[in-house]
This record gives C-alpha cells, structure tokens and sequence, in this order.
C-alpha cells in the first residue's frame, strides 16, 4: 500500500511538473501577444495618421479646386465684360489696338489653360486618394472579418481547454482526497504494526528469560542425576541411536531420480551407437547381402550384438537403488548396499568395452586397407583409434572410482571421509573428460563422414547408417554433458558431511548401526501408536447432571452473548463505514469550498475591472479623441482665415458648409468604435495564439509519444520476425528428424526382410538337409 501511495503521489508530482511547464508557455504567449499588440497599435496609429493627412489632402483639393472654379467664372465673366466694351469702343470710334487687345487675349488664354491643368491635375489626385482610402478601408475590413472568425475559433477552442482543465481538477481533487485517506489508513496500520511488533518483542524476552531457566535446570539436573557422559567414548557412543535427518533423505532421493534420469538417456544413446556400429559393419568396407564379411568384423559383429546386456544393467542397478533411497532410510556411502551392484554393472560394461575395443581397431586398420580409401579418410580413421581408447580409458576410471565409492557398504571404515570426497571430485573431472572425449570422437566421426560421401563406392544404404551413426554420438555428447553438468552441479552434496551418526562423536555410522536404528525407530512408532489409542471416559451420574445444568445455563448464555457481540460488531462495521463515507464527502466539500472562494474572488475582480473601465475608457482613445479635436479645431480656423490670390487680384474669402462638422464627427464616432473592436480583437487573439501554443506543445508531446510507439511497434514487429525465423527453423528440423526416423525406419525393415528372407532360405536348407538324410536312412534299411 505504501509503495501505491508513493507511485501516486510521483504520479501527482509528473502531472503538477507538466502543468508548471505549460504555465511557463503560457506566459511567455503572452509576452509575445502583447508585443504583437503593441505593434499592431503602432501600425493602426501609423495608418490613422496616413488617412488623416490623406482626408486633409482631400480637403485642400475641395477647397482649391472651389477656389479656381470660381476664378474661371470670374474670368469667363471678365472676359464677356472686355469683349462687351471693346465693341462698344468700336462703334464709338477711337479704342484699343488690335496688338493690345491680341496680347491681352493670349495672356488671359495662357492663364486659363494653365488653370485647366492645374484643375485637372487636382481632378486626378483627388480620385486617386479616393481609390486609396477605399482600397485601405476594403482591408481593414477584411482584416476584422479574419480576427473575428479567429476569435470564434479561439473561444471554442478556450471552452473546450477550460472544460478538460475542470475535469483534471476535479479528478485530481477526487484523487488526492482518497490518497490523504489511504495515507491516514496506511498510518493507523503502522502504528498497530508498532504496537504489534512491541508485544512480540516483549514475549521474545519472555521466551528468552523462560529459556535461559529451562537450560539452568537442565544443566543442574544433568550435574546431579547423569553419572556419566558417554558420548566422551567410542565404544559407548557407538551404542547410542545417531539422529535421523530427514532433508538430506529428501535431497538424495530427489539426486537419485534426477541420475536414473539421465542414465535411462545415456543407455539409450549407447545401446543405438553400438547397434548402428554393427550395423555398419555389415555394409561397409563388405556389403554381407553381396560377400560374407572378415572374420575379424564376424566376431566383432557377434560381440556387439550382445551389448544389450551389458548397458541394460546400468539402468536397471540405478533403479533399484533409486528404490532403496526412502524417507525411512539412511543414505550414506556405509548404508548404500544397492550401489555395489550398480558398480558391478557398470565394471561389466567397461570389460565389455575393453574386450571389444580392439576389435574397433582392427577394423577401422581394415578400412583404411582398402584401395579406395584416401588418405585423408586414413588420417581421420586413426583419429578415430585414438579417440576410441580415451573413451574406455575414460570409463576404466570412473569404474575405479565407482568401485571405490561402493566399498564402505562392504566393510566398515574401508575408505576415509577425506578420500571419498577425493573420489567425488575426481569422478566429476572423469565425467567432464568423457564428455570432451565423446565431443571430438563425434567431430572426427562427422569429418570422416562427410569424406566418405565423396568415395564412388559408397552406397545409400551406408549414407543412412553414417546419419543414424552421428546423431547417436550427438545425443551421447549431450547426455554425457548433462551428466558432467548434473554432477558438478551437486559435487557440494556428495562431498558435505551427511550428519549422521553418533551425538558427540565424530566416527562414521556403520551398516549395523544404521539397522539396528531403523529397527528401533520402527519399533518406538509401534510403540507410540499402541499408547495413543483412547481409553473410554467415566464420569459419575450426579456429577454429570450437575455438569448438564451448567453446560445448558452456560450455553444458553453464551448464544445471547454472542448474538450481541455478532450486533455490536455489525454495528461497529456499519459506522465505520458511515465515518468513512463522512470524511469523504467533508474533504470533497472543503475542495468545493475553495473553488467556490476562488470563482467568488474571479468574479469581483471582473466586476472590479468593469466598474472602472467607462470612467478610464478604452486605452488609447481619449488622447485620440483629443487630438482630433485640436485638428479639427485648427482645420477649421486655417479654413476661416485662408485667402486665395491670383495674377488678376485677390480674392474674396470661401464659406464653409455646415455640412462638414457633422461628417467630422461621424467619421470620428466610426474611429472610436472600430479602436475599440480592435482592442478586443488583440486581446482575444492574444488568447487564440496561447491555445495555439499549448496545442502546438500537446501536439509535439502526442508527435513524441508517435515516435516511440512506432520504434516499440518495429521492435516488437523485428522479435515477431524473429519468432517465425524459429518457428521456420524448429519446423525444418522437425521435418529432418523425420526423415531421418522415416529413413531409418525403412532401412531397418529392409533389414528385416533381408533377415528374413536369410531365415527362410536357412529354414529351406534345414529342411533339405533333414529330407536328404532320411532319403539316405531308408536307402541304409533297405539295404
């Protein structure tokens, strides 16, 4: 419970770590935001000021253009009057010149073609600066349409980080409180712990204090009441009853069954290399179907037909003292008596191998007197002489040392604890040897194989013979490696002292000893069980009425006790529950309060916030609305105080509409609206672009998190492939062994045809020759 409490609260502290992480992001979105808004001010402020001067220009252009329309008319007008008094002159009689009257008309005509330009050029900035104004207004207003659909986006987008944020409180609240619960249960338990470990340290000194007595009264009466210690001498501590340890009894069945085990695997594997031996004799370097074989390969043949007789034994001596190793029993090197006739077996089978072993080495000297052998299959044959040799060398010394092992059950203090313990440990390098051995004969054997498949001679019949050869010395390797392994395994076993015999001395149990214990152990179970049957109770008559009131008075008692005491603890149960249900639902209740104090202290902050704003107003707006004014107010006196000249006079001064006072101020109520839609268009893009932020970051988190799911998915797709790689190669084998057995199979029923048919033409013979010599017996009568 500890160890949950601690991964929940490292999982609260994760949680709390990552969102600390995404508040730092957050404010530093809206650092930026707020930079991005203060430009974006700047850049509004810029284009107010453009489209001011712009209007102004326009103005100008009104006024300008006002002021030569009427100094055309007035020309226009000046011209008719001219015009009107010339001819009037004319008819009088005396007037201007015609070259007066020519020059003037050409310096009024360049006056008016140079204000027609002008005009003009006015016309086209004027239409200019209108284009511009529309084409910044058509922008502007499609940049509000764009932070608006923006800020709709960022709302939705806000609602659902605000709703999954609510739920993460309320889990974490929910998961909090029933941690504080745990951790105030993980603490009651503790402290009972505490309490409990007190008392049994209390009773350890209790126990201790009754000991230390017990052994002081003990020693007292052992001073007093025993006149003698025998165990202080030999002869009379070989009379006392050694103790019986029953795991070491357990230990060495439990061996026992593993080696018969493992012989029962190495019997097998020797008695198929000797059959497939013979068998090979039989088809090379002489096929015996087509030419009778050496006599030296006939005897050879004839004394490993008879190898099941000397492997069986091995298996069944094992066995039997496998049966003899009980949990009664007492299994020392002194009380073993089935593992002398184990030793035997196995001294018979190592004087079989002697007996045969030259034999193996004369015909293998034979194959490599054929013509057809190489040279090469001459060296590995002689490889072969060698390793055969080791290998009963080998088994020669484990005999002597098995053989040695099995005297102590024979007589009594034959072989020291020391030297058995040598014998061990010599006999598990012995088994290591044979395995080392038996591994190069099965390499030298595969190499001559292997050039034996190259020779033009050799048939399919000794292909098979060679597999069935090769795997019988690959599973002698490996049960003989096994063996090694096993005994090496369980050396500390064999060697360690077994505990038994005398209290206090340190000689060996011998056979008799070990007899006359167990017939004694059976003897005090006989015992024990005799005075352990029950003798029958007698109790008087009034005495066991009295002992019936009692007993039902008693009884009846104690079924109303208990059925109160069975209430007081349901009761108990059902308020234990209830108060645990109470400091629940008050903890959920303290959370509930403090979200409930903080949303109170948010909202009158916002309505502390809204109550100050009209009074402020908008930032920004009042030195606007200022500045507007005092531009207005300056527009309007240069218009009042503005005079045109011309190369004619000086002008009268131009009126203003009344008219442009009301556009100034619609277009300055239009301004005032859209800085404020600006102003919260920043604001809710400021908040847009945090989300954006926080998304961008859960997107990268969920990119990472995609990135190793997909490494772990290639590795686990590399191990599946790796599976079927050997699951592909388990099958192949599958299916070579099976050939192998199939082949081998076929090939010993062809044997047995081949047998029978000899059989048969024998019995043939047989009866040939019992007809002929009773032809011959009549023919002798007859005569």
């Amino acid at each position: 419970m500890a160890g949950d409490l601690q991964a929940k609260y490292s999982k609260l502290a994760q949680e709390y770590s990552k969102l600390r992480a995404q508040n730092q992001v957050l404010k530093k979105a809206v650092v930026d935001e707020q930079a991005s808004s203060t430009a974006l001010k700047d850049q509004v402020k810029q284009r107010e000021q453009s489209l001011r001067k712009a209007e102004q220009e326009m103005d100008s252009l009104s006024f300008r253009n006002q002021q030569l329309t009427r100094r055309v008319e007035l020309l226009q007008e000046e011209l008719s009057v001219g015009e009107a008094r010339g001819g009037g002159r004319k008819t009088k009689g005396k007037g201007d010149s015609p070259s007066q009257q020519g020059q003037t008309q050409s310096v009024f005509d360049e006056d008016l073609q140079k204000k027609i330009e002008e005009n003009e050029r006015l016309h086209i900035q004027f239409y200019e600066a209108g284009e511009q104004h529309r084409h910044q207004l058509a922008q502007l207003e499609a940049l509000v349409e764009e932070l608006q659909q923006e800020r709709e986006r960022a709302e939705a987008q806000l609602e659902g980080l605000s709703a999954r944020c609510a739920l993460g409180e309320d889990r974490l609240a929910q998961e909090t409180a029933r941690l504080e619960l745990r951790a105030h249960n993980l603490e009651r338990e503790a402290r009972e712990c505490r309490a409990r470990a007190e008392e049994c340290q209390q009773q350890l000194s209790g126990c201790q204090v009754e000991l230390s007595r017990q052994v002081q009264e003990n020693s007292s009466v052992i001073q007093e009441k025993v006149p003698f210690n025998d165990t202080q001498y030999h002869h009379f501590n070989s009379l006392n009853v050694p103790p019986h340890n029953r795991r070491h009894q357990l230990k060495a069945r439990d061996v026992a069954g593993q080696a018969l085990l493992l012989v029962k695997d190495l019997v097998a594997a020797l008695l198929n290399f000797h059959s497939y031996t013979e068998q090979r004799l039989h088809i090379y370097p002489l096929d015996s179907s087509i030419q009778p074989i050496s006599p030296l390969n006939q005897r050879f043949s004839l004394y490993l037909h008879e190898n099941a007789a000397y492997v069986r034994p091995l298996e069944d001596g094992l066995l039997q003292l496998h049966h003899s190793i009980t949990e009664d029993t007492v299994t020392v090197l002194e009380t073993v008596g089935k593992l002398k006739e184990f030793a035997d077996h196995f001294s018979s089978y190592t004087h079989f191998l002697q007996k045969i072993l030259p034999y193996q080495l004369k015909s293998l000297q034979e194959e490599c007197e054929v013509s057809l052998c190489p040279p090469a299959l001459s060296s590995k044959n002689q490889d072969l002489q060698r390793d055969l040799t080791r290998v009963t060398a080998i088994f020669l010394k484990l005999q002597s040392y098995i053989t040695l092992l099995a005297l102590p059950s024979q007589r009594e203090q034959a072989v020291p604890q020391s030297s058995c313990s040598a014998a061990f440990t010599q006999l598990a390098a012995a088994l290591h040897s044979l395995h080392d051995a038996l591994q190069e004969l099965s390499q030298h054997y595969s190499q001559k194989a292997s050039l034996e498949e190259g020779l033009p001679s050799v048939s399919q019949k000794l292909r098979t013979t060679s597999e069935c050869l090769l795997s019988s010395l690959s599973s002698l390797t490996i049960t003989s490696s096994k063996v090694a392994t096993f005994f090496s395994n369980n050396l500390d076993f064999f060697t360690a002292s077994p505990g038994y015999g005398p209290k206090g001395g340190a000689c060996t149990l011998s056979p008799l000893q070990a007899e006359s214990m167990l017939g004694n152990k059976r003897r005090a179970a006989a015992y024990m069980l005799t005075i352990r049957k029950p003798r029958p109770e007698s109790v008087p008559y009034k005495e066991a009425l009295s002992n019936r009131h009692i007993l039902t008075s008693s009884t009846e008692s104690r079924e109303g006790l208990t059925q109160q005491v069975h209430q007081g603890q349901e009761k108990i149960a059902r308020l234990e529950q209830e108060k645990e249900h109470w400091l629940l639902e008050a903890q959920l209740g303290r959370v509930r309060l403090e979200k409930e104090n903080q949303r109170i202290s948010e909202l009158q902050a916002q309505l502390c916030s809204a109550l100050g704003g009209p009074a402020s107003g908008p930032p920004g707006t009042p030195g606007l609305g200022r500045q507007e004014e005092e531009e207005q107010e300056e527009k309007g006196a240069g218009r009042e105080a503005t005079l045109s000249t011309s190369l004619v006079g000086m002008l009268t001064t131009t009126p203003i509409n009344d008219e442009v006072g009301d556009e100034a101020s619609r277009e300055q109520l239009i301004k005032s609206h859209y800085m404020v839609r600006v102003s919260e268009l920043t604001s809710q893009l400021q908040l847009s672009d945090s989300k954006a932020v926080h998304l961008h970051a859960e997107c990268r988190a969920l990119a990472k998190r995609l990135a190793i799911a997909e490494k772990t998915r290639e590795a686990l797709a590399e191990e599946v492939r790796l599976a079927n790689q050997n699951i592909t190669r388990l099958q192949d084998e599958l299916s070579t062994t099976k050939r192998s057995y199939e082949e081998q199979l076929s090939m010993m029923s062809d044997h047995l045809c081949s047998m029978n048919e000899t059989l048969s033409k024998q019995r043939e013979e047989i009866d040939t020759l019992k007809l002929g010599n009773k032809g011959s017996t009549k023919k002798n009568k007859g005569r």
